[in-house]
């Protein structure tokens, strides 16, 4: 497809050689005599270029290009500037223009000036459907009382620099939280980086995280930046941090502490300023009292504990999750949007999803590919585990080793989450269903990191 480009300029001869020119490049090209005509015809229609003399009469330049950002047009601009007006040029580059051409033009200079401006505007343009196509997958969807309070944590944690500590069970989406966390920043247009320390070796972790010199270890051929380093002025997510080794934590701890690091085998230490977020699926209270985690650390990323909630507990997500993932596949495999009959449906939200979000995402999947026609039945869910099917939806995790500290912790924690979601986070009529003072469930809350409604908290003080 052609780009198209329209010329505004007050002289015939240069609105009839541009023309000529830029139609000889292979572009659509219309020329225009003053800044009124060209916000007019912008109103017909859209442009990609926009090749603007800064001496017009009536409306000049700068205000038909101020004009234009006013409303919104996104159309590249190159500022085309008498001899001796470079100073007007420069301020139409701070009103957004990408760049100028002096007159008497070089035509040889306009030509790759406007190669290069309609570049860029593909490069904008795709970098755009890129975001689109990443924020339509990276979506915490849910209507559930669990969701919404998840959203307003997030919300209320995100615009800060304070460390959070995501935990929750594997497949529940604590990286999508911390990626969400990172975009509502102000850290939003730098680097997000991520490291698994689950599935780096032991012996290489450290390089990972802090980078290493040439020499430092056998295969270090040259330097190479750690991740702390890259995510300078962004954001770090470390995620499983609980099986980090206690030798490693050391690390990361002084690290949090001096907003300094050494690459591994070298002698100079380098300023990072990162903001930090960790995720785990494990308790790392009870891995502090079993010796495994440290617990100056633990404090360090703790500022902020946000906790992701299981599958199993927002039942009524489920629904919304499955047609999320159906359109998200329908559009990667060109195929037509498949929809659930009633004991379909049924039979989703009984199951209990032991690996949650993640694992209905790959279900969902399986059944875009598999399923031959436009509807999904309980037929189709065969190879679901069929006990699970059949039976109710269970109120606990599948059964593991817990101290009987860690099963009270994990009791209540959960009894407070279903009471605040049947009392719809009201906390005076939550403290009165539980028997508990207001003041006493808010400690608890703090302590298992819930975090009250702001909406509701104004209800419950007016009421």
């Amino acid at each position: 497809m052609k780009s198209h480009i329209l010329i505004v300029d007050d002289e015939p001869g240069v609105r009839s050689a541009l023309s000529g020119v830029l139609r000889d490049e292979g572009y659509t090209v219309e020329a225009v005599d003053s800044g009124e005509s060209c916000l007019e015809r912008l109103t017909r229609g859209t442009v990609d270029l926009i090749m603007l003399d800064v001496w017009l009469p009536g409306m000049d330049g700068l205000a038909t290009l101020q004009r234009l950002r006013e409303r919104q047009v996104d159309a590249q601009v190159v500022v085309i500037s008498g001899h001796g007006n470079i100073e007007s040029a420069v301020r139409a580059i701070k009103l957004g223009a990408f760049d100028f051409v002096e007159k008497p033009l070089s035509l040889e200079k306009t030509v790759l000036v406007v190669r290069n401006a309609l570049r860029q505007r593909r490069l904008e343009d795709e970098n755009r459907v890129l975001r689109a196509r990443v924020d339509r997958t990276q979506t915490m969807v849910g209507e559930s009382y669990a969701m919404r309070q998840l959203r307003e944590q997030v919300a209320m944690a995100a615009p800060t620099n304070g460390r959070v500590l995501i935990y929750g069970e594997n497949g529940t989406g604590k990286e999508l939280v911390a990626r969400t966390i990172h975009t509502m920043s102000r850290r939003r247009n730098n680097t997000f980086v991520e490291l698994n320390c689950a599935a780096i070796p032991e012996e290489l972790i450290e390089s990972e995280l802090f980078g290493h010199v040439r020499g430092a270890f056998t295969g270090a051929v040259a330097d190479r930046r750690g991740k702390f380093e890259v995510a300078d002025g962004g954001t770090i997510f470390l995620d499983e941090i609980g099986d980090m080794s206690l030798k490693t934590q050391a690390k990361v701890l002084r690290v949090l502490q001096e907003q300094t690091m050494e690459a591994v085998g070298g002698i100079n230490r380098i300023k990072v300023d990162a903001r930090v977020l960790a995720a785990t699926n494990k308790d790392l209270q009870a891995e502090i009292r079993a010796g495994n985690f440290r617990e100056d650390l633990y404090f360090r990323l703790n500022v902020v504990p946000i906790f992701v909630p299981p599958l199993r507990d927002r039942q009524e997500d489920i629904p919304l999750l499955a047609d999320h993932f159906m359109a998200e596949f329908a559009r990667e495999y060109g195929r037509r949007l498949k929809r659930f009959d009633g004991a379909a449906l049924s039979a989703i939200q009984r199951y209990p999803w032991p690996g949650n979000v993640r694992e209905l995402r790959n279900v969902i999947e399986r059944l875009m590919i598999m399923v031959p026609g436009d509807e999904v039945t309980r037929e189709d869910l065969g190879f679901l585990e069929h006990s699970s099917l059949e039976s109710p939806k269970p109120t606990s995790a599948p059964a593991e080793k817990l101290t009987l500290l860690e099963a009270r912790d994990r009791f209540e924690r959960d009894l407070i989450l279903r009471t605040l979601a049947d009392q719809q986070g009201n906390m005076s009529r939550t403290a009165d269903v539980l028997g508990v003072e207001r003041s006493n469930l808010y400690r608890k809350m703090r302590a298992f990191g819930i975090a009250p409604s702001r909406r509701v908290e104004l209800d419950d003080d007016s009421a």
